[in-house]
């Protein structure tokens, strides 16, 4: 592989597992107000699969062929015209805003950047930015949380879910949440209130009158979450973008797309570096193991985050 080429996992069109493949690309130069970074690390998120597929094209209209990957991190090596929030050699970390993760070098906005803390490594640190952050904005987007409210996780062993709990915890809710029955303790040491098991569990059996439902797992977890919400509860969803097409008269579904917010990610990242926001590394696989993990992401999910490590 020559200098001016890389390795990067793209799509040329919509499809299965085979869909996904890694090519040789040319590597990107930074533009203005970007860096280019050398990628060590890059999370794998449901969005893969659903963009591989294509199911969320109407909300994500793609340029094919496309790399696919959301978030990253590495370190910096060049800046672009007018970039001067870091320094060459500079350990980063954070969510494209978009799609691209998947090569050995990003040109990346460097307002969507943070500083990695000394004491998270690359593989860790990969794994937080979109779904740190999209868990606080997701809990906070149909309006403030005050405490004693009722709120309903669905899918809280993942990536986005574990987070949840944890945000929704501290602002003082009961939290009800769903796993499998593999992930019920973990979810439980996260500080749900009440973890519903759902390969035994109806969860309509247990959560009533709920004030939020925040859906991260779409389908018919979606359709059956309508009949425990309270009066002026409201769904808010990451995983149908259809929401608001399936949503009964007189409730209140909304769709949720996160937006990279580089302060708030600043904020979380130190907590997780000093162990008070627990982040959880489900498992770690190597560049070439890229296209099988975004296929497990969809038929075996896992706890925590899955994350590439681009030196294996």
């Amino acid at each position: 592989m020559t200098n001016t080429t890389q390795r990067a996992v793209l799509i040329r069109a919509y499809g299965g597992p085979a869909a996904a493949e890694i090519a040789e690309i040319t590597r990107p130069e930074a533009g203005p107000g970007q860096v280019l970074v050398s990628v060590r690390a890059a999370g794998v998120n449901g969005i893969d699969w659903k963009v591989r597929e294509g199911f969320v094209r109407e909300a994500f209209p793609l340029q094919l062929p496309a790399v696919l990957g959301i978030e990253l991190a590495g370190t910096v090596e060049a800046l672009g015209p007018g970039a001067s929030r870091f320094r060459v050699g500079d350990r980063v970390m954070g969510p494209l805003g978009g799609l691209g993760a998947y090569a050995d070098f990003v040109a990346v906005d460097e307002a969507n950047l943070v500083r990695t803390p000394q004491g998270l490594d690359d593989v860790h640190a990969a794994g937080v930015p979109v779904a740190a952050v999209a868990a606080w904005q997701s809990l906070h987007h149909a309006g403030p949380i005050a405490a004693g409210q009722r709120i309903l996780i669905h899918g809280a062993a993942g990536g986005l879910g574990g987070y949840a709990v944890q945000h929704a915890r501290r602002a003082g809710a009961e939290v009800f949440a769903t796993a499998s029955t593999a992930h019920v303790e973990y979810v439980r040491s996260l500080g749900a209130d009440h973890v519903i098991d759902y390969r035994t569990q109806r969860f309509e059996s247990v959560a009533q009158d709920i004030d939020l439902v925040l859906d991260y797992v779409g389908g018919e977890v979606l359709d059956r979450s309508w009949q425990v919400l309270s009066k002026d509860g409201a769904i808010v969803g990451t995983s149908s973008p259809d929401i608001l097409a399936r949503t009964p008269p007189g409730r209140r579904g909304l769709w949720f797309l996160n937006k990279p917010d580089a302060a708030l990610l600043e904020r979380l990242v130190v907590e997780i570096a000093e162990g008070t926001l627990i982040s959880k590394l489900g498992e770690t696989v190597g560049f070439g193991d890229i296209p099988a993990a975004i296929e497990r992401n969809r038929t075996d999910p896992r706890i925590g985050k899955v994350v590439a490590d681009f030196s294996r």
